[in-house]
């Protein structure tokens, strides 16, 4: 993703990352004029467009018309980067493998997976170790071809024998030598803001005798100094920005020397941590059972989105009652690597899901076989996939997303059982009607659902907005398991049906094109499959009438 800045930002340009979200602050920073972003109505993504004017879900509404129903308990397992399952509205929404006796070290249930409570992570050692942070998949493809093609000369025989990955080797390099030289050139310029910035407010808390600094604690006085104003005038630029404090500075520098120093950085594979051997793709046992991990900021917040509790009054409303949630630690910082995704899949089908939620994606696969054949297991065994359509405001019709539908051999074209998902916004200006950062295509996503600014669960007991499709497959994952858990005699491929058919339409109705630097205006139909927004009422009615008719079969 290369999602350009504002002025002296204009400098700082977002990459893609292996999670699809976008914190609220780097968001900002994105998409914002010089005027300060108006907030999200509260609880919006489950809102209804008629009776709240906010194009959520209906989630409410729909349980309204279910409240003469008692659903049965649906398994999501949400593959991502954790989940924090001790978080006060999440913790009595965990998954607990029944089988399994906590903390024994045995392998009670005998599924290869030791004190496997409530859920895996295919990215941890046998030690308890974690990776936390992983380069990109571009990198290591890198990496992997310029050892066996990096001093051979064009007319030699190794590259004669493999023209076909040769050239792909020149396309990968390609790819990735600009990446780099991109982020570096970013980076630089982001230093020289962060220094003004940070002096500035050194400045301004000492002439205003302050610890800490407010907008309206800046505006209220008017200095005389050149200097003063001059760091007033940064200050207010920044905050317009959406930078509110040195955290998110700190934050955004961060995340630059991260992808430097990890996701483009040739010499950094922390895969010796896991302990696996990673050639052998058939392996499946390997991991550890801290479904948690050293950052679950991610996967806490798209559980909760899924199915924060519903009846403790407290916190948030996640879209589906009657859920449990289990946790599979596969996403690290950085992109995910294709054996763990579908080790991942298998063992999510394996234990009970019926919704495997995944937000995440990439731009290479060089095992994406090996993926398509845990989709086909999972879509043997009737389990619905969820996934983030991606935040490069690209059309997928002509740029790779990884994992994705498409199946690469046989004589199915693509999965049945696989829903994906671009992001739409709150606001009712059609000029915002989608996520400016979201991925879209019209044969290669499958629906639109609420995707910017949605509050929801992170780690501590904490509760933060995040925007991204990472969003708004959960809001897809959650009214998927509302549908499931009221009409359990349903199909994944026929809730797959529902929840495209009875999305709410926006066909012909002009938004703007995401990714689009002239604002360009398209009809939302060529934005999907479907042409719709998800809703979660309409899908349970939809759902009753179809399993009426199965009934009188």
């Amino acid at each position: 993703m290369s999602i350009k800045h504002i002025g002296l930002l204009g400098l700082i340009c977002l990459q893609t990352s292996a999670l699809w979200a976008i914190p609220n602050y780097l968001k900002k920073i994105a998409f914002q004029d010089t005027t300060k972003e108006e907030k999200a109505p509260e609880n919006w993504f489950n809102l209804d467009v008629n009776d709240d004017k906010i194009r959520g879900v209906s989630t409410e509404k729909a349980y309204k018309f279910l409240k003469n129903k008692k659903g049965q308990t649906v398994i999501v397992a949400v593959i991502d980067s954790g989940v924090d399952i001790e978080h006060e509205d999440l913790k009595d929404v965990v998954w607990v493998n029944e089988d399994e006796v906590a903390g024994n070290q045995k392998d009670d249930d005998k599924n290869g997976y030791v004190d496997d409570v409530h859920g895996w992570n295919f990215i941890g050692g046998a030690d308890g170790k974690n990776v936390e942070q992983d380069s990109y998949e571009l990198t290591r493809e890198y990496v992997r071809l310029k050892a066996k093609y990096g001093e051979a000369t064009p007319d030699s025989k190794l590259i004669k024998k493999n023209q076909e990955e040769y050239a792909y080797y020149q396309e990968v390099k390609k790819d990735f030598e600009k990446k780099r030289k991109e982020i570096e050139e970013q980076q630089r310029g982001f230093d020289q803001f962060y220094t003004m910035y940070i002096q500035s407010v050194g400045l301004l808390k000492k002439y205003l005798k302050t610890d800490e600094l407010t907008f309206d604690k800046v505006n209220a006085v008017e200095p005389t100094e050149e200097e003063i104003k001059r760091s007033q005038g940064i200050y207010n630029y920044a905050y317009m920005m959406g930078i509110e404090n040195e955290e998110v500075m700190k934050e955004t520098k961060d995340y630059f020397s991260n992808t430097l120093q990890y996701g483009y950085n040739p010499d950094f594979d922390p895969r010796d941590i896991v302990g696996d051997d990673y050639s052998d793709l058939e392996e499946r046992y390997y991991g550890n059972n801290d479904v948690t991990g050293p950052d679950a900021t991610h996967g806490t917040h798209v559980a909760g989105i899924i199915a924060a509790n519903r009846q403790n009054e407290i916190g948030m409303l996640g879209v589906a009652n009657n859920v449990r949630i289990m946790s599979i630690r596969a996403v690290p910082d950085g992109d995910e690597r294709d054996k763990d995704i579908a080790n991942a899949i298998r063992y999510a089908v394996d234990n009970g899901a019926k919704i495997i939620n995944m937000s995440f994606g990439k731009s290479y696969s060089p095992h994406k076989a090996l993926v398509d054949e845990a989709v086909r297991y999972a879509e043997s065994k009737g389990v619905l996939l969820v996934h983030a359509a991606g935040n490069d405001g690209k059309d997928l019709e002509r740029n790779n997303n990884f994992p994705n539908k498409n199946y690469r051999e046989g004589k199915a074209a693509s999965a049945a059982n696989w829903l994906e998902i671009g992001a739409s916004s709150w606001k009712a200006d059609r000029s915002e009607f989608t996520a400016e950062f979201s991925n879209y295509g019209s044969t290669k996503v499958d629906v639109f659902a609420p995707g910017v600014d949605l509050y929801a669960t992170v780690p501590d007991q904490k509760y933060k907005a995040l925007s991204g499709t990472s969003m708004a497959a959960p809001t897809t994952s959650g009214v998927a398991a509302l549908v499931m858990s009221y009409y359990p005699d349903l199909s994944a491929k026929q809730v797959k049906e529902i929840l495209m058919k009875s999305s709410v339409k926006y066909r012909e109705t002009k938004v703007n094109l995401p990714g689009s630097d002239n604002k360009e205006m398209v009809p939302f139909g060529e934005l999907s499959v479907s042409g719709g927004i998800v809703n979660a009422f309409e899908a349970v009615k939809m759902a009753d009438a179809m399993s009426q008719k199965i009934d009188k079969r």
